[in-house]
């Protein structure tokens, strides 16, 4: 039986792209077990990351140290990364390597030094906008299933071309206390403050209470498993946060010219990334669909470690077939992908009927993959549906915008009256009072 089905448009909007609350989602056994051991008991996942929480917020550094020695295996003394070891990971980088970060590194920065807004002063109106960018913001790096230097990149950078002054990083260390020399060396050239060895919903609430080696930030960003995002959940009005990321999705739209080995290549390259991850492939040619799927297999033998890409494909991804490319972008805004991939002859024609999506690229050109390290806008996208009303991180969600009010008495004169009728009208007489007592010029 081919790893991956092709489904009906109906079939599809019941299965693959129906979406699940996040509490639809079983625990996977053995982080049941992991909480049990830790804990004494059985707790649900939010309630595991409430006491972490607690703990952090009452204990500062020693919780910090202790769930990274029972969570991650090793308890470190010093939660700092040492800016000579940071600087050290730079300068004994690969040489390759090293180009290809800045390189990204550039690209990312350029791209979002081009987001920026500015504030406004309307004098005669005595209106505006100022815009400042946030003190402190706190990036947390992913670790765990592998190495992520590519999230550092696209989270540090655009807060520093936001201007933010100070940017922090936690990331996950490995089981000899180390962060991987990679991502220190892509701390380093986008920019990273400082760097801290903590990983997990600890990480999370350092950031946001603050400990004796971890400052407190205004903001955190940036990916994570399940106890990261419900500790971010959780800690929302303490310390403001970018989004809920969830599992990895891509959906493409492909009609007949698409080249189905580039399609197949694509849908295993985004199933790589977790067992939960979404990968589907939308078309109206049914010889393209069943030659993907047979490329799909023929792929999927050839990778070194084909299981996660196997599981993810199997369980969380298909190709849809259907009538033609209206119905094809149809489908796509109900579901709001993280990326979506246009592989079709005239990919322009369709942009102005995308609505839901974090991320679009056109032609076969442009895939999603370029999106993850190198093509320029951060791939720390919307996912989970959240597309329909949530953008990719961007500048914007590293400054504030303070209003400016300067109304001169004629206007005052002109406006007040509305604003005392309002005020009376939901009951608060002293508001009244306040514009009445400019209006009549005294006591």
């Amino acid at each position: 039986m081919p790893t991956l089905r092709i489904y009906t448009a109906a079939e599809a909007r019941q299965t693959i792209l129906r979406r699940r609350p996040p509490a639809e989602e079983p625990l996977p056994p053995a982080a049941a077990a992991r909480i049990r051991e830790i804990f004494g008991q059985e707790l649900g996942p939010a309630e595991a990351v409430g006491r972490i929480l607690e703990a952090v917020r009452r204990e500062g550094d020693a919780a910090v140290r202790r769930f990274t020695e029972l969570l991650d295996g090793y308890r470190p003394e010093a939660l700092e990364v040492p800016a000579a070891e940071i600087r050290a990971a730079a300068e004994s980088l690969d040489p390759e390597l090293a180009e290809s970060l800045r390189l990204a590194a550039e690209r990312v920065r350029a791209f979002h030094l081009r987001q920026g807004r500015t504030g406004w002063v309307d004098f005669a109106a005595g209106l505006g906008q100022l815009v400042r960018p946030l003190d402190r913001v706190g990036v947390y790096v992913p670790g765990g299933r592998g190495r992520y230097p590519s999230t550092a990149l696209m989270t540090v950078v655009p807060a520093k071309a936001a201007g933010v002054k100070e940017v922090i990083v936690c990331t996950p260390p490995g089981p000899d206390g180390r962060v991987a020399p990679v991502v220190l060396a892509a701390c380093a050239f986008a920019g990273a403050d400082r760097v801290f060895r903590v990983g997990g919903a600890q990480a999370i609430a350092a950031m946001a209470f603050g400990t004796e080696s971890i400052p407190a930030v205004d903001k955190i960003v940036g990916p994570g498993g399940l106890f990261v995002t419900l500790a971010k959940q959780a800690l929302y009005g303490q310390v403001g946060i970018d989004m809920l990321a969830g599992p990895s999705e891509a959906l493409a739209i492909a009609d007949r010219f698409a080249d189905p080995e580039v399609c197949a290549a694509d849908l295993i390259a985004q199933a790589e990334h977790d067992p939960l991850a979404v990968s589907v492939l939308i078309t109206d040619s049914a010889e393209l669909a069943r030659a993907v799927q047979a490329a799909v297999e023929v792929r999927l033998g050839r990778l070194p470690e084909a299981e996660t890409a196997r599981t993810s494909l199997a369980h969380r991804g298909g190709i849809v077939l259907v009538d033609d490319l209206e119905a094809a972008l149809e489908l796509a805004n109900e579901f709001g992908p993280e990326h979506l991939e246009l592989a079709v002859r005239d990919p322009w024609r369709l942009l102005g009927k995308v609505r839901n999506c974090g991320a679009v690229f056109l032609g076969e050109s442009a895939p999603h993959v370029a999106g993850d390290y190198v093509a320029g806008p951060s791939h720390v996208l919307p996912t989970g549906g959240t597309a329909r009303w949530a953008s990719g991180l961007r500048t914007e969600d590293f400054y504030k915008v303070i209003s400016l009010v300067a109304i001169d008495r004629p206007t005052l004169a002109a406006v007040g009256p509305a604003a005392v009728a309002i005020a009376r009208a939901e009951g608060f007489e002293a508001h009244a009072q306040s514009v009445e007592i400019r209006l009549k010029g005294g006591t």
